[in-house]
């Protein structure tokens, strides 16, 4: 069987082209060409792929979760946890991060907001298994399902949640369990 010049010369430039990305790629690896300094941001190319990523990992593996239903005192309980744990990066209801969190790349979302692009069993998923080259740890090891639960079920509602609902949820927020606050 001939080969038609035709396909050899297109098998010939697709292997051209990857190898030439692959010396690129190590070029870039190996010469520390590129500035990984969280003082520097990063190229809108490599926001993109990472941010791009890590959506479509957490949306594509938090199908797998399963919550228990979500109620006023989970809530309650996952704003201690949150208050203690997730507050200093990602701010709070009238209180802003930890000044040092700012120089974190990515910088850490403001969950306030940002609750709002997420699924409450994305907010798990992120949780439990973390963000790799992100800063976001992985509290799976660390905490039960109830707690990660709890972390989730707060996350969720953080958009539209008042300073002071914060502060009784949290007894002032300083990581300490206060009465429980009507959620709606």
């Amino acid at each position: 069987m001939k080969k038609h010049p035709f396909t050899v010369g297109i098998v010939g430039g697709i292997i051209g082209t990857l190898l030439i990305a692959i010396v690129v790629w190590l070029a870039v690896a190996y010469s520390g060409a590129y500035n990984v300094a969280a003082t520097d941001r990063h190229f809108d190319a490599v926001r993109w792929t990472l941010e791009t990523t890590m959506r479509r990992s957490v949306s594509s593996r938090a199908d797998d979760v399963d919550l228990p239903e979500i109620s006023e005192q989970l809530i309650a309980q996952g704003a201690g946890y949150y208050s203690e744990s997730c507050a200093h990066c990602h701010g709070a209801p009238g209180k802003e991060p930890a000044a040092w969190s700012r120089g974190m790349r990515p910088e850490p979302p403001h969950l306030v907001e940002a609750a709002t692009e997420w699924t409450t069993e994305e907010i798990y998923w992120i949780a439990e298994n973390g963000i790799k080259m992100s800063g976001m740890p992985a509290f799976g090891p660390q905490r039960g399902p109830e707690e990660i639960a709890a972390i989730a079920a707060f996350v969720s509602q953080l958009p539209g949640l008042s300073a002071e609902d914060y502060a009784a949820l949290t007894g002032g927020g300083h990581g300490q369990q206060g009465q429980a606050a009507t959620i709606e």
